[in-house]
Protein backbone atom coordinates (compact mmCIF):
# COMPACT_ATOMS: atom_id res chain seq x y z
CA UNK A 1 0.00 0.00 0.00
CA UNK A 2 1.16 3.38 -0.62
CA UNK A 3 2.29 5.42 2.14
CA UNK A 4 -0.94 7.20 3.70
CA UNK A 5 -1.86 10.95 3.72
CA UNK A 6 -1.63 11.91 6.85
CA UNK A 7 -4.05 14.46 9.17
CA UNK A 8 -2.45 17.47 10.79
CA UNK A 9 -1.53 16.68 14.19
CA UNK A 10 0.50 18.33 17.25
CA UNK A 11 3.46 17.32 17.73
CA UNK A 12 3.94 15.12 21.32
CA UNK A 13 5.38 17.80 23.76
CA UNK A 14 3.97 15.81 26.87
CA UNK A 15 6.15 12.64 27.05
CA UNK A 16 7.35 11.52 30.92
CA UNK A 17 10.78 9.24 30.70
CA UNK A 18 9.27 5.93 32.08
CA UNK A 19 11.45 4.84 34.85
CA UNK A 20 14.10 1.92 34.42
CA UNK A 21 14.36 3.50 30.87
CA UNK A 22 18.11 4.12 29.55
CA UNK A 23 19.93 7.50 31.27
CA UNK A 24 22.25 8.05 28.68
CA UNK A 25 23.33 12.28 27.72
CA UNK A 26 23.87 13.06 24.44
CA UNK A 27 27.74 14.17 24.16
CA UNK A 28 28.83 16.07 20.77
CA UNK A 29 32.17 14.26 20.99
CA UNK A 30 30.29 11.26 20.66
CA UNK A 31 27.36 11.28 18.83
CA UNK A 32 26.25 11.29 15.13
CA UNK A 33 23.27 12.75 13.27
CA UNK A 34 20.92 10.69 11.23
CA UNK A 35 18.11 12.41 9.50
CA UNK A 36 16.56 9.64 8.72
CA UNK A 37 14.63 9.21 4.65
CA UNK A 38 13.57 12.79 4.57
CA UNK A 39 12.51 12.07 0.89
CA UNK A 40 10.19 13.80 -1.14
CA UNK A 41 8.33 10.04 -1.58
CA UNK A 42 7.58 10.10 2.17
CA UNK A 43 7.75 13.70 3.25
CA UNK A 44 5.09 14.49 0.43
CA UNK A 45 2.35 12.30 2.06
CA UNK A 46 3.06 15.15 5.27
CA UNK A 47 0.20 18.08 5.27
CA UNK A 48 2.03 20.82 4.21
CA UNK A 49 2.01 24.22 6.27
CA UNK A 50 1.38 22.82 9.49
CA UNK A 51 1.95 20.55 12.62
CA UNK A 52 4.11 18.33 12.69
CA UNK A 53 5.03 18.94 9.32
CA UNK A 54 6.69 22.27 10.08
CA UNK A 55 8.23 21.76 13.46
CA UNK A 56 9.46 18.67 11.85
CA UNK A 57 11.41 20.65 9.41
CA UNK A 58 12.19 23.43 11.62
CA UNK A 59 13.78 21.12 14.14
CA UNK A 60 15.91 18.66 12.00
CA UNK A 61 17.16 21.91 10.32
CA UNK A 62 18.13 23.39 14.25
CA UNK A 63 19.76 19.72 15.06
CA UNK A 64 21.74 19.61 12.19
CA UNK A 65 22.91 23.22 12.38
CA UNK A 66 24.27 22.14 16.24
CA UNK A 67 25.77 18.99 15.22
CA UNK A 68 27.76 21.11 12.27
CA UNK A 69 28.19 24.14 14.52
CA UNK A 70 30.46 21.28 17.09
CA UNK A 71 32.00 19.38 14.12
CA UNK A 72 29.32 16.10 14.86
CA UNK A 73 29.21 13.65 11.22
CA UNK A 74 25.82 14.39 9.49
CA UNK A 75 24.30 11.43 7.98
CA UNK A 76 21.27 10.88 6.14
CA UNK A 77 19.68 7.42 5.05
CA UNK A 78 17.82 7.23 1.46
CA UNK A 79 16.19 4.94 -0.38
CA UNK A 80 17.99 4.72 -3.86
CA UNK A 81 14.53 3.67 -5.74
CA UNK A 82 13.28 1.48 -8.03
CA UNK A 83 14.16 -1.92 -6.14
CA UNK A 84 13.70 -5.10 -7.66
CA UNK A 85 11.35 -7.63 -6.11
CA UNK A 86 14.13 -9.17 -5.15
CA UNK A 87 15.95 -6.09 -2.96
CA UNK A 88 12.59 -5.01 -1.55
CA UNK A 89 11.74 -8.53 0.06
CA UNK A 90 9.25 -9.25 2.33
CA UNK A 91 8.75 -5.07 1.82
CA UNK A 92 6.74 -5.24 -1.38
CA UNK A 93 4.41 -7.99 0.15
CA UNK A 94 3.50 -5.05 2.75
CA UNK A 95 3.73 -2.10 0.94
CA UNK A 96 4.43 -2.80 -3.27
CA UNK A 97 7.49 -1.63 -5.09
CA UNK A 98 7.98 1.92 -3.30
CA UNK A 99 9.77 5.11 -4.48
CA UNK A 100 10.59 5.05 -8.39
CA UNK A 101 14.12 6.02 -9.19
CA UNK A 102 13.06 9.46 -10.16
CA UNK A 103 13.83 13.10 -8.57
CA UNK A 104 10.42 13.58 -7.43
CA UNK A 105 11.04 10.64 -5.28
CA UNK A 106 14.20 10.16 -4.52
CA UNK A 107 15.18 13.75 -3.47
CA UNK A 108 15.65 14.72 0.05
CA UNK A 109 13.38 17.87 1.63
CA UNK A 110 15.60 20.63 -0.15
CA UNK A 111 15.46 22.54 3.14
CA UNK A 112 17.36 20.07 4.68
CA UNK A 113 19.68 18.79 1.75
CA UNK A 114 22.85 17.23 2.31
CA UNK A 115 25.57 19.31 2.54
CA UNK A 116 29.36 19.27 1.77
CA UNK A 117 30.83 16.90 4.04
CA UNK A 118 27.54 15.10 5.30
CA UNK A 119 27.25 10.70 4.67
CA UNK A 120 24.43 9.40 2.98
CA UNK A 121 23.72 5.98 3.52
CA UNK A 122 21.10 3.96 1.16
CA UNK A 123 19.30 1.06 2.18
CA UNK A 124 16.21 -0.90 1.56
CA UNK A 125 14.99 -2.02 4.57
CA UNK A 126 13.39 0.21 7.27
CA UNK A 127 16.33 0.45 9.59
CA UNK A 128 19.62 2.06 8.36
CA UNK A 129 21.37 -0.70 9.86
CA UNK A 130 20.35 -3.42 7.90
CA UNK A 131 22.76 -4.15 4.79
CA UNK A 132 24.37 -1.15 4.81
CA UNK A 133 28.09 0.99 5.57
CA UNK A 134 26.06 2.90 8.35
CA UNK A 135 27.75 0.67 11.64
CA UNK A 136 31.25 1.39 9.85
CA UNK A 137 30.91 5.01 9.12
CA UNK A 138 30.23 5.36 13.09
CA UNK A 139 33.10 3.09 14.01
CA UNK A 140 35.55 4.90 11.46
CA UNK A 141 34.54 8.26 12.60
CA UNK A 142 34.82 7.01 16.43
CA UNK A 143 31.15 7.70 18.01
CA UNK A 144 29.24 4.96 19.64
CA UNK A 145 26.05 7.52 20.21
CA UNK A 146 23.44 7.91 17.40
CA UNK A 147 20.78 10.73 17.14
CA UNK A 148 17.72 9.83 15.02
CA UNK A 149 15.02 12.31 13.49
CA UNK A 150 13.13 12.13 10.45
CA UNK A 151 10.24 9.75 9.06
CA UNK A 152 8.31 7.34 10.35
CA UNK A 153 8.49 7.09 14.03
CA UNK A 154 7.25 3.94 14.23
CA UNK A 155 9.04 2.61 11.43
CA UNK A 156 12.29 3.53 10.38
CA UNK A 157 13.06 5.60 13.02
CA UNK A 158 12.01 3.24 15.45
CA UNK A 159 13.94 -0.29 13.81
CA UNK A 160 16.87 2.45 13.18
CA UNK A 161 17.06 3.21 16.95
CA UNK A 162 16.78 -0.69 18.12
CA UNK A 163 19.78 -1.51 15.71
CA UNK A 164 21.58 1.07 17.14
CA UNK A 165 20.91 -0.57 20.62
CA UNK A 166 22.22 -4.00 19.06
CA UNK A 167 25.37 -2.88 17.53
CA UNK A 168 26.25 -1.47 21.11
CA UNK A 169 25.60 2.72 19.70
CA UNK A 170 23.71 4.71 22.33
CA UNK A 171 20.05 6.07 20.53
CA UNK A 172 18.17 9.01 20.73
CA UNK A 173 15.04 9.77 19.76
CA UNK A 174 13.75 13.16 19.03
CA UNK A 175 10.02 13.99 20.04
CA UNK A 176 9.31 16.95 17.87
CA UNK A 177 11.87 16.00 14.99
CA UNK A 178 10.05 12.87 13.98
CA UNK A 179 6.62 12.17 12.85
CA UNK A 180 4.33 9.28 11.78
CA UNK A 181 1.21 8.28 9.87
CA UNK A 182 -1.47 9.36 13.30
CA UNK A 183 -0.31 10.91 16.60
CA UNK A 184 -1.01 7.64 18.22
CA UNK A 185 1.69 5.54 16.39
CA UNK A 186 3.86 8.70 17.22
CA UNK A 187 2.98 8.75 20.41
CA UNK A 188 3.12 4.43 21.03
CA UNK A 189 6.78 4.56 18.99
CA UNK A 190 8.89 7.39 21.44
CA UNK A 191 6.97 5.32 24.49
CA UNK A 192 8.23 1.97 23.35
CA UNK A 193 11.50 3.10 22.54
CA UNK A 194 11.99 4.94 25.53
CA UNK A 195 11.15 1.91 27.74
CA UNK A 196 13.42 -0.46 26.38
CA UNK A 197 16.32 0.82 24.19
CA UNK A 198 16.73 4.79 23.53
CA UNK A 199 17.06 7.78 25.42
CA UNK A 200 13.31 10.29 24.08
CA UNK A 201 14.03 13.66 24.07
CA UNK A 202 12.70 16.91 22.62
CA UNK A 203 15.00 19.49 20.59
CA UNK A 204 15.40 21.81 23.20
CA UNK A 205 16.13 19.68 25.58
CA UNK A 206 18.90 18.32 23.47
CA UNK A 207 20.18 21.01 22.11
CA UNK A 208 20.82 22.73 25.97
CA UNK A 209 22.58 19.19 26.61
CA UNK A 210 24.97 20.07 23.72
CA UNK A 211 25.15 23.48 24.66
CA UNK A 212 26.01 22.21 28.07
CA UNK A 213 29.27 20.49 25.99
CA UNK A 214 30.49 23.69 24.30
CA UNK A 215 27.82 24.01 21.04
CA UNK A 216 27.30 27.79 20.49
CA UNK A 217 24.77 29.59 21.65
CA UNK A 218 23.43 30.22 17.63
CA UNK A 219 22.72 27.01 17.23
CA UNK A 220 20.18 26.91 19.93
CA UNK A 221 18.41 30.18 19.21
CA UNK A 222 18.23 29.68 15.12
CA UNK A 223 15.13 32.03 13.80
CA UNK A 224 11.93 30.22 13.48
CA UNK A 225 12.70 28.10 16.88
CA UNK A 226 9.56 27.94 17.93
Amino acid sequence: MPVPAITPYPMPLDLDPPAGGPSWRPDPRRAALLIHDMQRYFTRALPAGTSPTTALLTNIARVRDAAGAHGMPVLYSAQPGGATRTERGLLHDLWGPGLRAVPEDRDIEPSLAPRAGDTVIHKTRWSAFHRTGLAAALARAGRDQLIVCGVFAHLGCLFTAADAFTHDVEPFLLTDAVADFTPDEHRAALTFAARRFAVVLDTATLLTRLHDQGVPDAARTAPGTP
